[in-house]
């Protein structure tokens, strides 16, 4: 079943206008999630605001946003006047540039969004839209608010719908060079290459959502189901196992060597079953 939209506005392309949902692509719901726990009661510690002098309690009337403009100075805000800032993209997103589909970085991409048109009246123009970027091979550039933030945000057409990029800003993004430069820029050694080149292609398969599987979550699953049928869903949460040792430095081997023995050794699968 398809996830309920948590954002409804309009998509706006000059004068073509159409109502739109926008879902996020991604979810963490299936995630394990722990609560604290109080280990003498077995109740939920519940999280409390308190002065940062007195510790005496803030009722939620009395707490506001504030900016730190110096060592414990703020300007501080309601949120309603936060809330009124860019209200022109509270429940619009007016496409006013297109860029090649290819020329936005990848490291600019922060989260996906499903975009799809909210009512049968509005599904041409949106369709129109869509097939228009698609023709182009563009994508629209625009500005939304989520979660009280004006966000740019990428439009990219994608088989019936679109998908919405939020955008990183510029002041987000470190470039590689600081980080890159200097590592060995000499070329590869031609023998190591052809190895490197023929271990790839043996383990060449077609992209499978299971090769990202999270084992953690896995084995974190049957903890917990192991736990309730020793201690029932009030149990406490077991010690984790220690983690195995890391390699110590002194084990690297020859790398030609390790090359030679991954192509002897036939592509197997993993302790999870998998390829």
């Amino acid at each position: 079943m398809a996830a309920p939209a948590f954002w409804k506005g309009y998509l706006k392309l000059s004068l073509v206008t159409c109502p739109i949902s926008m879902t996020p692509a991604t979810t963490e719901s299936e995630k394990v999630k722990f609560h604290t726990i109080n280990r003498k009661t077995g109740r939920r510690v519940r999280s409390r605001y308190l002065d940062a002098e007195t510790e005496a309690l803030v009722e939620s009337e009395d707490q506001i946003k504030g900016y730190e403009t110096s060592s414990d100075q703020y300007v501080t805000f309601d949120d309603e006047e936060l809330e009124a800032v860019a209200l022109d993209s509270v429940r619009a997103i007016d496409i006013d540039q297109f860029a090649p589909a290819d020329s936005v970085p990848w490291i600019f991409h922060d989260s996906p969004y499903y975009v799809t048109p909210n009512d049968k009246v509005g599904e041409e123009a949106f369709a129109v839209i869509r097939d228009a970027m698609a023709a182009k091979k563009v994508v629209g550039i625009s500005r939304v608010v989520l979660f009280r933030r004006e966000r740019a945000v990428m439009l990219q057409p994608r088989d019936n719908g679109i998908i919405l990029w939020t955008l990183r800003y510029g002041e987000e993004v470190r470039e590689p060079e600081g980080y890159f430069k200097g590592i060995d820029e000499g070329k590869s050694d031609p023998k190591l290459l052809r190895l490197i080149t023929q271990l790839i292609d043996e383990r060449s398969v077609p992209w499978d959502p299971d090769m990202v599987h999270d084992p953690v979550q896995e084995q974190l699953k049957d903890l917990i189901a192991e736990r309730r049928k020793k201690q029932g869903k009030a149990g406490r949460k077991k010690s984790a196992e220690p983690a195995s040792e890391a390699p110590q430095a002194d084990n690297v081997i020859d790398l030609m060597s390790a090359l030679k023995k991954s192509l002897e050794k036939p592509a197997g699968k993993d302790k999870t079953g998998k390829k």
